[in-house]
């Protein structure tokens, strides 16, 4: 077993300017700090001197030739054999010396440290002001919007991890967005996640970042690992406003007949909707049962629930509809509009059906969600 206790981790694309200083510091912070550590660079297939440099600064270096700064991280943190793991960039842009201060608060009981740049100071020319005061802050904002995760610098790139809390986080991603995959994962496992105030200085040598792309790989993310803000949300939206617009529609026969069209386009984003509904639930069901998440209200609606009630309610919608459809082919009146409310009520039901089905295919039955929890 290892005697080392403290891996500093450094990814290194093309940076043979500022990796021996970057080491040299990290090592310089571990004496400080009276800390039994080593220093692990990842190079992710640089094509300068930088591997070699990082060797005869005495860091030891792991080799990932498939590019990405999540690529490099996933490589580089296999590779540590630390109890904690200390992540810095090899640009200097983050301040080596507060390492035994991130090491003091996982001993403390924090199962990962994350630097705040905002809260200390942020040097000239160290973060464009697009990012300092757009993008950093909107993508912080919305992570913590999303998932609650309380962290203030969310793409902050000096953090730490204890190494035993890695195989929850099943950390997977390869371009920039690993750095939210973390703080997402770590906040879905209620990990306790702490803040230090740091400074953030110029970086050497030429920036690796895209701002666009890696923003957008940002938010991609978070709304594919967000079933609620990304499907709920907005098709429940959708239902409640194509029903409540249509059901008066249906009852005021009075209105001149081109309010119809305005009927279709409400019946069809109704029925689009609860489509959306569906497929947000589709997908939190899958995380809970599958992958190990855990929605308590969603778990608790299991046990309250079952296939039997969602056929049941289904069948009254479907009768509902049928009956409106009915009646608006003998009552007289030649407008489409009742029908159609109608027609509507019994897509929604058909889907409702099908779809209450489908979940018992996932496995919602108090016995297996037990099941899977007791062998988790």
């Amino acid at each position: 077993m290892s005697g080392v206790e403290v891996s500093v981790v450094i990814p290194c694309l093309n940076e043979e300017e500022g990796i021996v200083a970057v080491v040299e510091q990290a090592f310089a912070a571990l004496r400080a700090g009276g800390l039994d550590g080593e220093v692990v660079v990842a190079d992710n297939a640089s094509e300068d001197r930088s591997a070699e440099l990082a060797r005869s600064a005495g860091a030891r270096v792991v080799s990932e030739p498939r590019r990405g700064y999540g690529s490099a991280y996933l490589a580089g943190l296999a590779a540590a054999e630390g109890r904690f793991v200390v992540m810095a960039d090899a640009d200097g842009t983050y301040p080596l010396d507060r390492l035994p201060e991130f090491v003091s608060r996982l001993r403390d009981g924090a199962d990962m440290v994350v630097g705040n740049r905002f809260a200390g100071t942020i040097h000239p020319g160290a973060m464009p002001w697009p990012n300092r005061y757009i993008g950093n802050p909107i993508l912080s904002g919305m992570l913590n919007l999303l998932f609650r995760s309380g962290v203030r610098d969310a793409h902050c790139g000096l953090r730490a991890v204890r190494k035993d809390a890695l195989p929850k986080l099943k950390l997977s991603s390869t371009g920039m967005e690993f750095a939210s995959e973390m703080v997402i994962k770590a906040g879905k496992q209620r990990l306790r996640v702490d803040e230090i105030a740091i400074d953030y200085h110029p970086r050497i040598g030429e920036s690796k970042l895209a701002r666009v792309s890696d923003a957008w790989r940002h938010v991609r993310f978070m709304l594919v690992h967000s079933p609620t803000f990304l499907f709920l949300l907005p098709g429940g939206l959708a239902m409640a406003g194509g029903l409540a617009g249509l059901i008066p529609l249906a009852a005021l026969r009075h209105l001149n007949e081109k309010w119809t069209g305005v009927a279709i386009a409400l019946a069809i984003l109704a029925i689009v909707g609860q489509g959306v509904i569906q497929l947000g639930l589709y997908a939190r069901t899958y995380a809970v049962v599958f992958l190990g998440e855990h929605d308590p209200a969603l778990e608790r609606s299991w046990r309250r629930f079952r296939l039997e009630h969602g056929l049941a309610g289904g069948g009254i919608l479907l009768a509902v509809g049928i009956a409106l459809t009915a009646i608006s082919f003998f009552d007289g009146v030649p407008d489409p509009r009742l029908g159609l409310l109608g027609l509507t009520l019994v897509a929604v039901a058909a889907q409702g059906v099908f779809g209450a089905f489908f979940l018992s295919i996932l496995g919602l039955s108090e016995h297996a969600v037990l099941h899977r929890r007791s062998i988790a």
